[in-house]
């Protein structure tokens, strides 16, 4: 879009004028007018590198001169039929629009004419956040138990239900790296999460009528006698819960970047709504696996399995329903090309140049000015010197011109694209540890369940299903978050100079620290139980809640550090794919556990021996299997401090100048 602008009177210290022009929209032209005020000063410049650019130049001969010049370049959304006034506070604007995409200009002290374009009042962010407070109820209504219902309901044994438990929540955290491709490179955001939903929602459907349908489960138990599971029965509850598996999938990638598409990253108090955008994203999937793990699990351990399964099912429907109803208001982000191809141009760009000496000085290599990345949505990242031989993408050669007028992008990269690729690689090792924590962290809705299973389910008058201490886990982290919020980052903001207290990298470390304590509380409790058992007196479930309360801890302060992380440093072309990255290491660490737990029963059931994870607890040792974890989360926090200590933080090229932050 090209806008010229009119000049239409002029007062002592005010000039007021018309923001007029035309741009091609599809294939339709279409007009928009604004006017303007604003205090002016004689010969000045003001120049706006944002996410939609702005160039407005004011003559030296003004206010003899009767013309001002400006240049708009149009990305994405925007409403041009809103009158607003221009004055030193961000906020000073009259919106006379039914769209809510409303500029809002600022003239700084800096001498830079800022224009800000407001997000939604929050309309569409609240529409995501109550997706995900619905989708966090059916997801978490089916994991939360599933251990159960696979030993109760399906009648397999302990050993076999953990683990077909852990590969299916592990491939709920895969798929969401498949809708990621696909969401980046093909359909975008939107349309990613429309179809996936389509997809959850059968699947959520199929297991409801396993619980509903006498002929679709096995017969209950008769004394000891419980028949298995057959073939077509087993066939479709795995298809219900795999579909639900891809669904959430797509659901899952899409869904925290689309929230945050909402916001602008250059915007001042858009970066601050986005951060409070984060913590209520995490807040939901809180809220939802709280009612989830408390209200559905009782339902389904004392009501039916089809109507806990049912709440689920409607939930899904409820949150899809809204989801289209917010989609006139809802800011789209067209897909940028394949992240994938991006990050294989780079390699093969720098095979094809493996002959070639890396210059010394980075400024020499290849780089498109702001205003060209600008134009894609996407803002420039300045060079850095670790991934040395990476740069050999960027190096000008004679032969980088295909045909003489344009470039080959398999041949040359721009240093941005090369320093994308840089950015993967140094993440790679923090999300290696991520994935041993989480395998750790599978406990929670395995062994942990299993654990409580073999105590006395009574608190006080109260019976309370194991699954069900989840829902104290829960409450723990949203207690600690009005702690950390009111309380923690006050008193380390003194001593860390940092406006959160803690860094991203910091309050994962902390995580990661109390995975190792969690575990060694888990052990203990476990030698006491069985002491405890052997001499006839079981013990009370209640004996689970502090190791329960220090994994609230762990989880608070590693998962929205690390997804904070993943989101910040992922490259503007790369956001979906990050944060899938995020959930790729939930997924692997819930295959790890699986084969951690199978090792285990392999290894120590030699010889005819029960082993440590037999289906009576009483015969075997969990307790040992928790002190091996213990030991694997302190290998892992060790090297998860190296890699902490030696990261370099992602840097963004603000303008042409080389301002970064």
């Amino acid at each position: 879009f090209f806008f010229w602008i009119n000049f239409r009177n002029l007062t002592s210290s005010r000039l007021a004028y018309k923001f007029s022009g035309r741009g091609a929209s599809g294939n339709r032209w279409r007009k928009a007018e604004r006017t303007l005020e604003l205090p002016w000063g004689e010969g000045k410049q003001f120049l706006c590198y944002m996410r939609y650019p702005l160039e407005l130049t004011l003559p030296s001969s003004f206010p003899a001169s009767k013309a001002l010049s400006a240049r708009y370049h149009f990305v994405g959304q925007m409403c041009f039929s809103s009158s607003f006034l221009i004055g030193k506070k961000p906020n000073t604007f009259k919106n006379n629009s039914s769209r809510q995409h409303v500029d809002v200009v600022s003239l700084e002290e800096d001498g830079q004419l800022h224009f800000q374009d407001r997000s939604s009042d929050w309309r569409a962010p609240a529409i995501v956040l109550g997706f995900q407070c619905l989708e966090g109820i059916a997801y978490y209504g089916v994991n939360s138990n599933l251990v159960t219902y696979f030993s109760s309901i399906f009648h397999e044994k302990n050993s076999a239900s953990a683990t077909n438990a852990a590969v299916w929540n592990g491939t709920c955290f895969l798929t969401p790296l498949l809708g990621a491709i696909v969401a980046d490179t093909y359909l975008g955001r939107y349309w990613t999460m429309l179809i996936s939903t389509l997809v959850y929602l059968p699947g959520m459907i199929t297991v409801t009528l396993s619980g509903f349908l006498p002929y679709l489960r096995p017969p209950p138990c008769e004394g000891n006698l419980c028949p298995p599971a057959t073939t077509a029965q087993n066939l479709v509850l795995f298809c219900g819960l795999y579909l639900v598996a891809f669904g959430s999938g797509g659901v899952k990638s899409s869904l925290l970047p689309f929230g945050a598409d909402q916001f602008h990253d250059e915007n001042p108090v858009d970066r601050e709504r986005q951060a409070s955008f984060f913590s209520l994203f995490y807040l939901c999937i809180i809220i939802g696996s709280l009612v989830a793990s408390s209200l559905v699990v009782w339902i389904q351990e004392n009501l039916s399995w089809a109507l806990g399964y049912s709440l689920g099912t409607l939930c899904v429907a409820l949150a899809f329903g809204g989801f289209l109803l917010g989609t006139p208001i809802f800011r789209l982000v067209k897909p940028r090309g394949s992240p994938l191809k991006r990050v294989a141009q780079v390699l093969v760009a720098s095979v094809r140049k493996v002959h070639l000496e890396v210059p010394p000085d980075g400024s020499s290599l290849y780089e498109v000015s702001s205003k060209d990345f600008d134009a894609e949505g996407l803002r420039r990242l300045a060079h850095t010197d670790s991934f040395r031989f990476l740069d050999k993408a960027a190096i000008i050669s004679d032969s980088d011109m295909g045909n003489g007028y344009s470039l080959n992008n398999w041949r040359l990269c721009t240093v941005t694209q090369v320093e994308e690729l840089k950015i993967l690689l140094r993440l790679l090792p923090i999300w290696i540890s991520g994935v041993i924590y989480y395998a750790v962290y599978s406990q929670f809705y395995t062994t942990f369940i299993e654990q409580g299973y073999a105590m006395n389910d009574r608190i006080g008058s109260f019976s309370i299903p194991p699954a069900s201490l989840q829902a104290f886990e829960v409450t723990s982290v949203i207690c600690l978050a009005v702690i950390y919020d009111r309380i923690i980052i006050p008193i380390t903001r003194i001593y860390t100079g940092n406006k959160r207290g803690l860094s991203q990298l910091q309050r994962t470390g902390v995580g990661r620290m109390l995975m190792i304590i969690t575990m060694a509380v888990a052990a203990i409790l476990e030698a006491k139980r069985l002491k405890s058992t052997s001499m006839g007196h079981p013990l009370s479930i209640a004996w689970q809640l502090p190791q329960y309360f220090v994994l609230a801890c762990s989880e608070f302060f590693t998962n929205i550090g690390q997804l904070e992380f993943f989101y910040d440093q992922a490259p503007d072309s790369m956001k979906s794919m990050c944060t899938s990255f995020f959930l790729l290491s939930i997924s692997l660490g819930s295959y790890l556990n699986s084969l951690i737990i199978s090792s285990i029963t392999f290894l120590t059931t030699k010889g005819g021996k029960p082993g440590w994870l037999p289906d009576n607890l009483n015969n075997g040792h969990l307790d040992y299997c928790f002190w091996s974890l213990s030991a694997l989360s302190a290998l892992n926090f060790v090297g998860y401090l190296i890699c902490a200590k030696t990261y370099t933080l992602k840097k963004v090229v603000l303008e042409d100048e080389n301002v970064c932050f």
